[in-house]
C-alpha cells in the first residue's frame, strides 16, 4: 500500500534562491578569509607594542605551520618542543640539505602548491628565495639584537645562527704538538694524504682566498691540493664521523658543533680554529604565500629570541648578541650571501679546477 503522506516537491524558484544563498555565503567566507590574511600580513610588519600579543593570538587560531629546514634532524626537537608547548602551534617539518630545501620550495611555489609556511636554511638559499620573490618582509623586534649583517635591507629573512667552519682532528692520529696554527702550516709535507674536505664548501674556499688576497689565495690552494692532496667527501656529518673513526686524520671544513657534540659523547675527536674563522649564516624567512602567516612570523620571532639559548646549548653560534658564546672570541669572516651568488659562476669554475679536480683521494 502506498504511503498516504504527501510528497513535498521544492519549487524550482526555491532551489534557485537556495543556490544564490550558498554562493553569497561562499563569497562572504572568501572575503572574510582574504580580510584575515590581509590582517595577518599587516601584523607581520607591525612595530606596535602589542604586536607580540596579537601575533600569538592569531597564531593560535591558525594552529600549525609547515617548516622546511636544513637544521640537523636531532636538533629539531629541542628547538621546536618548547615553542609548541608555549604557543599551542603544531610545527610540521621537512628536513633536507640547504640546496634541496631551496629547490623544493621554488618548484612547489612555481607550481602554486603553497605547502610551506616558513623556511630555515643557509643565507645563500634564503637570498635565492628573496630574488625569486617568494618571501615577505617581517618586522621582528629581535632584529636590533642580532650580530651586524644578520638582517638584509629587504628584511625578508634574518640569520638565526652562524655555523663556524673548524678543523677537526682524530686525537689518536694527530698529536697536539703537531697541530697547525695557521693556514700556511697545512703546506707542511707531514699533512700529505691526511686532509679531508667537504665537497660543497665553496663559500669557505672563496672567503679564505679573498682573506689572503685573490692571487695569493688561489696559489695557496693550488699548492695545497697538488702538494699534500685533499680528500673530498660528501656530507659534513659523514666527514666528522670519518674523523672520529680515524679514517680521515684531519677535516678542514666541518661545522663546529659537530665534533663538539661527538667529543662530549667520548669520541676520539677534537677541533681547532684556524683564524680568521669563516662563518656562514643560517636564516629563517616567511613565505609570501604562507597559509599560516601569523604562526610563521611567531616562530621566526621565537627562533631569533627565546630559541637562541637552545641553539647555544646545541653548540651553535647564536646570532642574538644577548646570548653568550665562547665562539665570539674568534676573529671571524662572514660569508656574504649576495656576493656569493653574484660571483658564483666565476668561483665555481675555480673551485672545481683547484679543489674538486685537483684533489687527491
Amino acid at each position: 500500500m502506498l504511503n498516504s503522506k504527501r510528497l513535498t516537491v521544492t519549487p524550482l524558484r526555491h532551489l534557485a534562491h537556495l543556490v544564490a544563498l550558498c554562493l553569497c555565503l561562499s563569497g562572504s567566507l572568501t572575503s572574510l578569509a582574504q580580510a584575515q590574511s590581509a590582517t595577518d600580513v599587516a601584523l607581520l610588519k607591525s612595530t606596535a607594542p602589542d604586536r607580540a600579543v596579537k601575533l600569538a593570538a592569531a597564531a593560535k587560531l591558525e594552529g600549525s605551520i609547515t617548516l622546511y629546514t636544513s637544521i640537523a634532524e636531532k636538533d629539531l626537537k629541542p628547538l621546536i618542543d618548547p615553542f609548541e608547548k608555549k604557543y599551542g602551534v603544531k610545527v610540521t617539518t621537512w628536513r633536507a640539505s640547504g640546496d634541496s630545501v631551496m629547490n623544493r620550495t621554488i618548484n612547489e611555489t612555481r607550481a602554486k602548491r603553497y605547502n610551506v609556511d616558513i623556511v630555515h636554511a643557509g643565507t645563500v638559499e634564503l637570498e635565492v628565495l628573496h630574488r625569486e620573490k617568494m618571501l615577505q618582509a617581517v618586522a621582528s623586534p629581535h632584529f636590533t639584537e642580532l650580530m651586524p649583517g644578520s638582517v638584509p635591507a629587504h628584511k625578508e629573512y634574518a640569520t638565526t645562527i652562524y655555523s663556524m667552519w673548524v678543523q677537526a682532528y682524530n686525537t689518536g692520529s694527530v698529536k697536539i704538538a703537531e697541530l697547525p696554527k695557521t693556514y700556511e702550516d697545512l703546506l707542511d709535507p707531514k699533512w700529505k694524504g691526511r686532509l679531508g674536505y667537504e665537497v660543497e664548501n665553496i663559500d669557505w674556499f672563496v672567503t679564505v682566498v679573498k682573506s689572503m688576497g685573490e692571487a695569493k689565495g688561489l696559489q695557496y690552494f693550488r699548492d695545497l691540493a697538488s702538494g699534500n692532496g685533499i680528500s673530498v667527501r660528501k656530507g659534513h656529518t659523514n666527514l666528522t664521523n670519518m674523523v672520529a673513526a680515524g679514517e680521515v686524520p684531519v677535516a678542514l671544513t666541518v661545522y663546529n658543533y659537530m665534533p663538539e657534540q661527538l667529543k662530549k659523547k667520548g669520541a676520539p675527536i677534537d677541533w681547532l680554529v684556524l683564524q680568521p674563522a669563516v662563518v656562514r649564516g643560517n636564516a629563517v624567512g616567511v613565505m609570501k604565500n604562507a597559509k599560516n602567516p601569523a604562526a610563521a612570523a611567531l616562530f621566526m620571532d621565537y627562533l631569533l629570541g627565546e630559541g637562541q639559548q637552545a641553539y647555544a646549548d646545541l653548540a651553535y653560534l647564536p646570532a642574538n648578541t644577548k646570548i653568550t658564546s665562547s665562539l665570539r672570541n674568534y676573529k671571524m669572516l662572514v660569508v656574504d650571501p649576495q656576493e656569493s651568488l653574484d660571483g658564483r659562476d666565476k668561483w665555481r669554475k675555480l673551485y672545481d679546477e683547484i679543489i674538486i679536480r685537483g684533489a687527491k683521494p
